[in-house]
């Protein structure tokens, strides 16, 4: 895939004059407009007793044996509802190819029932989750895509199994390959807005877990998230990462963490057709964290833009992401 020039939809991308740079970029993929789909819910239970809710698209209501389906993974504080993951079940709806998104426990809407939530890491959940739904449809392939911490999660898992079974194509999307840089970056300059947004609302989210325990009794699961003691002065997704996602997941601290589920490490590993979509100007992605072109096995391409933010790549003709990132998967 790395021997020569291949053309996309973000070949020679130009982001739209209306929107100049990273922030207006990334700003206008998360605050819209966008399109909304019809989408028809599933929970899938889980070995360890919790839950996993799926959001699916099916333009011919049957799935037939033979069609790909493309498991989709959002991005942190994201899930089947955020706009750029409807833009891109829309886009394949009309391309007629079927669409589920994986909501990342506890991000539909309802606090799972553990303790633990997910991460850049989280590779056992995508590993179930896929399995059961090879499980339900074991003549139909299977294509991914992943956003930005759903993209991370997606190429670490890849590299770690080299390939599941049944998955032909993965496309990433603006990753923070590096998660200690990527962390840093969200402490500084006009980042920061990122990161207290990030931060906001993961502290909602572990506020109204504790809450939901402590109603229903789930005293067990309740106690360790009190283990993690008091949370006040957080100021930092460093810091939540180091007092609240490193304890409650099996690592020592914060670069423990990003240490042991940072993907660019892992790249060279993977061995299904894998497509990088990242851009220069992606304010929570330094540029310095970007993997080297010439350090990827041939399988895996990456495809860089000078500009397009984080998940935007807006153009004077409207977002190019979803058709580069379905050429790829289902051409």
């Amino acid at each position: 895939m790395n021997g020569g020039a291949v053309h996309s939809a973000l070949t020679d991308f130009r982001a739209a004059l209306w929107l100049p740079g990273g922030h207006l970029q990334s700003l206008r993929r998360k605050f819209g407009p966008g399109v909304k789909v019809d989408q028809q819910g599933q929970r899938l239970r889980l070995d360890d007793g919790d839950f996993i809710d799926l959001a699916w698209v099916r333009p011919k209501g049957e799935i037939s044996p033979g069609e790909p389906i493309v498991l989709i993974f959002h991005g942190l504080c994201g899930c089947s509802e955020s706009l750029y993951v409807q833009a891109l079940q829309n886009h394949l709806l009309t391309r007629g190819t079927t669409s589920v998104v994986m909501n990342f426990r506890g991000c539909s809407g309802e606090p799972n029932h553990k303790a633990r939530s997910y991460h850049s890491g989280v590779t056992a959940d995508a590993g179930e989750v896929f399995r059961k739904l090879r499980e339900q449809f074991p003549d139909n392939p299977f294509h991914c895509a992943g956003y930005s911490l759903g993209g991370n999660v997606l190429l670490k898992w890849l590299a770690e199994t080299g390939g599941p079974s049944g998955l032909e194509r993965a496309v990433s999307i603006s990753v923070p390959f590096d998660l200690a840089q990527c962390s840093a970056a969200l402490g500084r300059g006009l980042t920061r807005l990122y990161g207290r947004y990030f931060l906001g609302r993961l502290q909602q989210d572990l506020a109204a877990k504790k809450s939901k325990f402590g109603q229903k009794g789930n005293r067990a699961e309740l106690a360790l998230l009190e283990e993690l003691g008091p949370l006040q002065g957080i100021a930092s997704l460093w810091e939540f990462d180091d007092r609240v996602t490193a304890p409650l997941h099996g690592f020592a601290d914060a670069a423990d963490y990003y240490a042991r589920c940072s993907s660019l490490p892992l790249l060279r590993e993977i061995r299904t057709p894998t497509l990088l979509i990242q851009s220069a100007d992606d304010p929570l992605v330094p540029a310095a964290s970007l993997p080297d072109p010439a350090r990827l096995p041939d399988n895996v391409r990456l495809e860089l833009t000078g500009s397009g933010g984080h998940v935007g790549f807006f153009s004077a003709r409207g977002s190019l992401l979803e058709r580069a990132i379905a050429d790829f998967l289902v051409c």
